[in-house]
């Protein structure tokens, strides 16, 4: 990535000879300060969807209701200055409510493909878990492949195209459980957890003195995020890196507790992740550290626990950590 693309991507305002691990770190703090104006005293839940966010992958938002699920996906669309729209998911919401349908001209007297609301840079799925299955189905091809098929005609969408999704995993009554090919397609699954008493005290002077939530302001432009999302894609990954990374699917795949360890498309996703949690620390290649943060967050929801495990209340986090503190890490020289 050199100096004269950013500057293409910049507008020229980067200035000649611009560092473009700098300029990503800069762009990076801007929008991840302006998104925790609306998440206060959560970090890790905004460095992780932020990483999700510049991995080019798409973010499940899973946890009770009240904790600002919702404002953090929206304070992230707000902070692009680029097209997004919002579903609400119910049980009568149909497949093309979200990807969109033909329609008969009577003019012209030929059907015309108007697009739903997938057809944006981002889509908030607020409570995807509350639509039917087919619906559910709708969003397998678009988070994919980036396009909508409509009666054998396909439509791309537009780039980048990022799914946030939240879902409450408390409240069953009325919801459909998400199924495992689809959970495949989240790069991250993340909780964001009550805030301290600190945090949750400063939530209410500023609610209470300003009546509402800060509105917030766009700080990156699409064209900087498809260039942050390209410079994430060359962070350096050693060759140890990747088969230490590889040993933990391995790992995952013979454990007794689970009756479905990660996949190669979750190792792909956890060096993916690894990339773009490195370049949030400024660094223009991966280590070890970066896969055990992000390993969580990005195999969670791929591994199935065996039906013995499950009656034992084990969860896949358990499995992780036992399987993080067994898998041997690579020297430091090998992973520069």
């Amino acid at each position: 990535m050199t100096s004269s693309q950013l500057e293409a991507v910049d507008g020229g305002r980067a200035g000649a000879g611009s560092d473009p691990s700098a300029y990503f770190t800069d762009r990076y703090e801007a929008v991840r300060s302006n998104v925790a104006q609306a998440l206060a005293g959560k970090p890790e839940a905004v460095r992780l969807a932020l990483t999700c966010f510049f991995a080019g992958g798409h973010l499940l938002v899973e946890d009770v209701p009240g904790v600002g699920k919702t404002s953090l996906a929206k304070a992230l669309a707000a902070s692009i200055d680029a097209s997004w729209n919002r579903i609400q998911f119910t049980p009568d919401l149909l497949p093309s409510d979200i990807t969109g349908t033909n329609v008969f001209d009577q003019r012209s007297g030929v059907f015309e493909f108007r697009p739903g609301p997938a057809f944006a840079h981002l889509v908030l799925a607020d409570e995807i878990n509350r639509a039917s299955p087919k619906t559910q189905s709708a969003l397998l091809e678009v988070m994919e492949e980036r396009q909508v098929t409509v009666d054998g005609r396909s439509y791309p969408v537009p780039v980048p195209f990022l799914v946030v999704a939240t879902q409450n995993p408390i409240d069953l009554e009325g919801t459909y459980r998400l199924p495992e090919a689809q959970l495949d397609r989240f790069l991250l699954r993340i909780a964001v957890g009550y805030p301290d008493v600190a945090a949750e005290r400063d939530i209410l002077v500023a609610r209470a003195r300003n009546g509402v939530a800060p509105v917030l302001s766009p700080v990156a432009t699409v064209e900087q995020v498809r260039w942050m999302i390209e410079y994430v894609s060359r962070v350096h990954v050693t060759d140890a890196v990747a088969e230490y990374v590889a040993r933990i699917a391995e790992a995952t795949r013979n454990d007794a507790r689970l009756r479905l360890g990660a996949s190669p498309r979750g190792s792909l996703a956890l060096v993916r992740a690894a990339q773009s949690w490195a370049a949030g620390e400024g660094r223009g290649y991966v280590v070890p550290d970066d896969v055990k943060t992000v390993a969580e967050a990005v195999l969670g929801h791929r591994l199935v626990l065996g039906s013995e495990a499950d009656m034992q209340g084990v969860r896949t986090a358990d499995v992780l950590r036992d399987v993080l503190g067994t898998v041997s890490v690579p020297f430091a020289a090998a992973v520069r």
